[in-house]
């Protein structure tokens, strides 16, 4: 109760964020790290539960191609062992005389049938072999078909190419102070339109019981005509901030978090994307000011922007 009293009275709390207000049914973050909402769903089927679509689609590229390919090598493995089971005798052109042997021609027959390349040196003979050689082309057809539509999926699926500094500071302002946060496009995209919301969220005891109380942080400047360098979110710490009497010791005991929502217009997708993040308290630096990222090149003629540099920031006297 006694951090509620120094809660500025000025700042009035949002309740259309979203978010709940009873403290004790959230556990960890509101928003992780790379924007996603963290939470868990139960009481659904594992298969109700999850868009295959959209987890092939985010996920990391490195788990989509170990996917796509263990699924090939899985997919021939179980059709080679049922050319081996019904006899690699109704494969025409083997010639192998070990059971390793005709089970590997088996294998790399099947690698032919499934990616429909037939090279003609070995061919089915019988119906069931046949069979099975023709369930195996039209479910060859069928994966590439998903693994083509997933990969364009991949590349043309609208993206914020936004990277966001990895701590939000406490920095010099004016005649005050200011939170700050940076962020900086990394491709070789066109952004424009750029809009920025910040909401606070803060964990507190209020009656003897813990709530989430929310609050919109105003910003100096909450809106851009173009994103084509860095971007420092200021949020001044006026009489009207909640975080107007907050001082460093008040940070490092205080459950909140600092969530940003990036709205802007990509031209090379011709449509708007988002991009979401969060800071909680224990990533807030407190005294501290970023380092200009971005120069003059050597030749005068362009502005270099150093994204290496996103992060660095040095110690100041508030």
């Amino acid at each position: 109760m006694a951090f509620l009293k120094k809660i500025n009275s000025k700042a009035k709390p949002d309740s259309n964020t979203g978010f709940g207000t009873n403290a004790t049914s959230y556990g960890g973050r509101f928003i992780t790290k790379s924007g996603n909402a963290n939470v868990k769903k139960t009481g659904i089927g594992f298969f109700d539960s999850i868009s295959w679509y959209h987890t092939m689609v985010n996920i990391p590229r490195w788990k989509f191609m170990l996917i796509i390919v263990s699924f090939y090598f899985v997919v021939n493995f179980c059709f080679a062992s049922m050319y081996y089971m019904i006899g690699v005798e109704h494969l025409k052109g083997i010639s192998a005389t070990t059971s390793l042997d005709k089970f590997g021609q088996a294998f790399f027959f099947s690698i032919q049938t499934y990616t429909t390349v037939g090279y003609g040196h070995i061919s089915p003979s019988g119906f069931l072999t046949s069979f099975l050689a023709a369930v195996e082309a039209l479910f060859g057809l069928l994966s590439f078909a998903i693994a083509t539509g997933l990969f364009y999926g991949r590349f043309s699926m609208p993206k914020a190419f936004l990277m966001f500094s990895d701590n939000a500071l406490i920095a010099p302002f004016g005649n005050g102070t200011a939170l700050m946060i940076r962020l900086s496009p990394f491709k070789n995209t066109n952004l424009t339109d750029a809009e920025a919301k910040i909401t606070l969220g803060m964990t507190i005891e209020d009656n003897g019981k813990l709530v989430n109380k929310f609050y919109n942080l105003d910003l100096e400047l909450s809106k851009v005509n173009a994103l084509t360098l860095s971007w420092t979110l200021v949020h001044p710490i006026t009489e009207n901030s909640p975080l107007y009497n907050l001082t460093q010791e008040d940070f490092q005991n205080i459950t909140g978090e600092i969530l940003v929502f990036i709205k802007v217009f990509d031209d090379m997708f011709s449509t708007t994307v988002v991009k979401r993040t969060s800071y909680s308290f224990s990533e807030v630096v407190f005294g501290a000011k970023f380092l200009p990222m971005f120069s003059r090149s050597s030749d005068d003629n362009r502005t270099v922007l150093h994204i290496d540099k996103l992060n660095l920031f040095e110690k100041v006297i508030l």
